[in-house]
């Protein structure tokens, strides 16, 4: 399947979200954002989070930058000002502060509110070969806008007890923008997040998991690891901070999975 909407036409966009928090979202679109930089592909994180933890978490100090992703969703600034550098040379990084808690608000009363994003990204698609959206842990209007932006949705999904619960809901809210906004979006794949091999609920998990999205589910596992845990508080992707870790490796494995077989999945 080519991807080729009138919006945007080059970049490979992936809006990862999944509305339960502490699945491992915002640690998954830095460290596969990374991935995909360390593989010299260019990419460029979009940090739709109001908490602005995808920001920090490739070294950003979000309480120095006078502008963020609001100014440009509210139509302040030009979205090409907005990009901020990394320690990567091919990632960038759109940030967020808790400035986007007042952009929902804004534009709320908006004619065509939910393409925003796409319309805000559309000048940066020849720029890049991956768009990461990380979104809020909730099925917000930022959330919304990500989704119709985005060509792909991944889903985090942690191997705990009720990990599959909830997800009717954004499956319910991915059916709808499909249909009334974004008609190309698929699902990118389902990416198991907190794997340990030593414990049976995670493989009953991932089990429950592939029965019930088939080939959707990467083959790519992430494992719990505290390298990965430990990473966000120097502020650098897994990448930068232990690149030899089992978490580092997986998320190396995962860009590869997402580079080599996404068009092959979804033909």
């Amino acid at each position: 399947m080519q991807y080729r909407s009138t919006s945007l036409a080059v970049s490979h966009i992936i809006c990862i979200a999944n509305q339960k928090g502490g699945v491992g979202k915002t640690t998954t679109a830095v460290n596969l954002s990374a991935a995909l930089a360390v593989a010299e592909r260019k990419t460029l994180l979009v940090d739709c989070d109001p908490q602005g933890n995808a920001t920090t978490g490739v070294g950003i100090n979000k309480s120095e930058l006078p502008r963020n992703l609001y100014h440009g969703l509210i139509g302040k600034d030009a979205v090409e000002g907005l990009v901020v550098d990394t320690d990567l040379s091919h990632l960038k990084v759109l940030p967020a502060c808790l400035d986007l808690i007042g952009a929902e608000v804004e534009l709320i009363s908006q004619p065509n509110r939910e393409t925003v994003l796409r319309n805000l990204l559309r000048s940066l698609a020849d720029k890049y070969a991956y768009m990461l959206l990380d979104c809020p842990p909730s099925l917000n209007l930022l959330t919304v806008n990500a989704l119709t932006a985005a060509h792909t949705l991944l889903i985090p999904l942690q191997c705990e007890f009720y990990a599959l619960e909830g997800l009717s809901q954004l499956l319910q809210t991915y059916k709808r923008i499909k249909k009334l906004s974004n008609p190309r979006l698929v699902i990118e794949g389902v990416l198991l997040t907190m794997f340990d091999k030593r414990n049976n609920l995670s493989h009953q998990v991932a089990h429950e998991a592939e029965k019930y999205f088939k080939r959707l589910v990467f083959r790519t596992r992430i494992p719990r690891n505290v390298r990965l845990g430990e990473a966000p508080s120097f502020g650098k992707p897994i990448m930068l901070y232990d690149i030899t870790s089992q978490g580092a490796q997986s998320y190396l494995a995962l860009a590869k999975e997402i580079m080599n077989g996404w068009r092959a999945r979804h033909a």
